[in-house]
C-alpha cells in the first residue's frame, strides 16, 4: 500500500493513469484501493480533481478496451469449444447472448458499479459481440460515475480515506448483493414492459 502511494505521489498524473489503466485491464489491483489512493495523492499534490477525473476515465476506457478486445477475439472461440464438448449448454449460451443483446448497454453501465463484475463485464460484452460504440458509450457513463465516487472520496478525505475504505470492505458483502438485487429487479421490470409492448392490442 505504502509503495503504491509513494509511486503515485512521486510520479503524479502519469503513474495514476498507468495504475488505473492496469486495474481496468483486469490486473489484480482493487479499484477500491487504487482510485481513493489516486484521489488522496492528487489532493496532497494540489492536483485538480477536474483534471484527474477525465484522465482516470480515459485510462479506464483504454484498460477496459483491452478486455473487450480479448473477448471479441477469443471469447466466442472459448464458448464454441464449450458447446462442442458439452452440447447441452448450447441453448443456455444462446439464450444468455440474446438477453445480453437486449440489456447489454444497461448491464455494462450498471455493472461498472459492482465490484468484480465491473471489471470483467468487458470480456463478456466482447464475447457477446456488443458493438464497440455501445460498449464504450455505456462504459464511459459507468466508469465516470465509479471514478467520481472513489476518487472524490480519496480527494476529500485525504488522510482519513483509509477509514472509509475499511468500512466499505467490512460491509461490501451486504452492499454487493443489494446492488445485484436492484439490477435483477430493473431488468425484470424492463422485460415485463417490453413484453407488454409486444402484446397485440
Amino acid at each position: 500500500m505504502n509503495t503504491l502511494l509513494q509511486l503515485l505521489s512521486r510520479f503524479g498524473l502519469a503513474a495514476m493513469f498507468l495504475v488505473i489503466l492496469l486495474e481496468y485491464a483486469c490486473f489484480p489491483i482493487s479499484s477500491e484501493i487504487v482510485l481513493p489512493f489516486c484521489g488522496a495523492a492528487a489532493s496532497a499534490r494540489e492536483l485538480s480533481f477536474f483534471l484527474l477525473l477525465p484522465v482516470s476515465v480515459a485510462a479506464g476506457l483504454l484498460g477496459t478496451g483491452i478486455c473487450y478486445l480479448a473477448g471479441r477475439i477469443g471469447g466466442n472461440a472459448l464458448l464454441g469449444k464449450l458447446v462442442k464438448k458439452f452440447p447441452g449448454t448450447e441453448h443456455g449460451i444462446r439464450s444468455s447472448k440474446e438477453k445480453f443483446e437486449s440489456y447489454g448497454a444497461f448491464a455494462v453501465c450498471f455493472g461498472r458499479l459492482i465490484p468484480i463484475c465491473r471489471t470483467y463485464i468487458a470480456f463478456i460484452a466482447g464475447a457477446a459481440g456488443q458493438k464497440a460504440p455501445v460498449f464504450f458509450g455505456a462504459s464511459a457513463i459507468g466508469i465516470t460515475a465509479w471514478n467520481t465516487i472513489l476518487i472524490g472520496l480519496g480527494y476529500l478525505l485525504r488522510q482519513n480515506w483509509t477509514k472509509a475504505a475499511a468500512l466499505y470492505t467490512r460491509y461490501k458483502n451486504v452492499f454487493v448483493p443489494i446492488c445485484l438485487l436492484v439490477l435483477l429487479f430493473v431488468i425484470c421490470l424492463r422485460r415485463k414492459r417490453h413484453s407488454r409492448a409486444q402484446e397485440p392490442t
